[in-house]
């Protein structure tokens, strides 16, 4: 392929599995630090011309992998890249995508217009925390969903009597899409958010006794949202508990949480690396997401249609 893979340090070991899935090396790209702690980028190879492919998950420490992210697309820029392509399969700072009260940022808009400034010229992401930020790009967004590989994982396992959990309102969509593609019921929480990163849960809209729960998010960051919806549906009958998301952040104690809780497994894909740590893991388990990003990233630099890797 004609393209370049370069990796920011967020995402060494998923920029690895695409590259491996792609048959090509991951370019050399030296990030480094001056004392002050500012970010120094470095392009080894040549690559005025090519069509670059930059792969960095903005998540934790957010600020830190969205300066280096923007230092190398800028660097590229500098280098006369033909094409700047963002691979960024976590998209931080997206869950401020709207004035929700007077006086706060709309951050979603605020990083989409510092991507078009570095000469970020195209951003394939994954899972949004909501689809209209795609609109917030002045450049071609490519939104995937990692639902696909939920999804396969949850077929092969042959649940009976499932259903498909939403843990609040602004995720029906995604849970009604994974429901019709598992052929299973739906169910819905009703949540109150007094503050951020806490949830009270008000009422369960659908049966979910005696059936097998599947909860579904696009992320899981406390998890306090998380276990108290696994809580409340056992507490409604549940035979067993699942969960599934795309993005694992898993900050603060989010894993004794989960495995202090009655769910029996959560998923997530390797879209955000996870922090090596102490903590127990034995109920989380980790899917590679690389073969949806490099069956894309084939695509597009063949200027091939995509519209048929998209989990509707």
């Amino acid at each position: 392929m004609e393209c370049k893979i370069i990796s920011g340090n967020a995402s060494t070991e998923l920029a690895g599995q695409i590259a491996s899935e792609l048959g090509v090396e991951l370019s050399e790209v030296r990030v480094g630090r001056f004392n002050d702690g500012e970010i120094q980028v470095k392009i080894v190879e040549n690559v005025r011309g090519k069509c670059c492919y930059v792969v960095q998950s903005t998540s934790t420490p957010v600020n830190e992998n969205l300066m280096e992210l923007l230092i190398i697309s800028d660097a590229l820029k500098r280098a006369s890249a033909k094409r700047i392509i963002a691979v960024v399969p976590y998209y931080g700072y997206g869950r401020q995508d709207r004035k929700s009260e007077p006086r706060v940022p709309i951050t979603a808009r605020l990083v989409a217009n510092l991507f078009a400034t570095a000469g970020i010229t195209r951003v394939l992401t994954m899972d949004l925390h909501a689809g209209q930020i795609q609109g917030f790009f002045d450049i071609p967004v490519d939104h995937l969903y990692g639902r696909s590989v939920l999804l396969n994982y949850f077929k092969l396992k042959e649940l009976k009597d499932v259903v498909i959990v939403s843990p609040d309102a602004g995720g029906v969509e995604r849970a009604r899409s994974f429901a019709k593609h598992f052929n299973a019921d739906l169910a819905i929480i009703d949540k109150r958010r007094p503050r951020p990163n806490e949830a009270s849960i008000m009422n369960i809209i659908g049966e979910v006794k005696n059936k097998t729960n599947i909860i579904l998010d696009d992320l899981v960051d406390t998890a306090e949202t998380l276990t108290k919806v696994a809580e409340a549906v056992k507490m409604k009958g549940a035979l067993n508990v699942f969960a599934a998301a795309t993005h694992g952040i898993l900050s603060g104690d989010a894993k004794k949480k989960i495995q202090d809780s009655c769910i029996e497994k959560l998923v997530i894909t390797n879209s955000v690396h996870l922090l090596k740590d102490d903590d127990p893991t034995e109920k989380i388990e980790v899917l590679s997401i690389a073969p949806i990003l490099a069956e894309v990233i084939k695509r597009i630099s063949n200027n091939e249609s995509i519209s048929d890797l998209f989990f509707n």
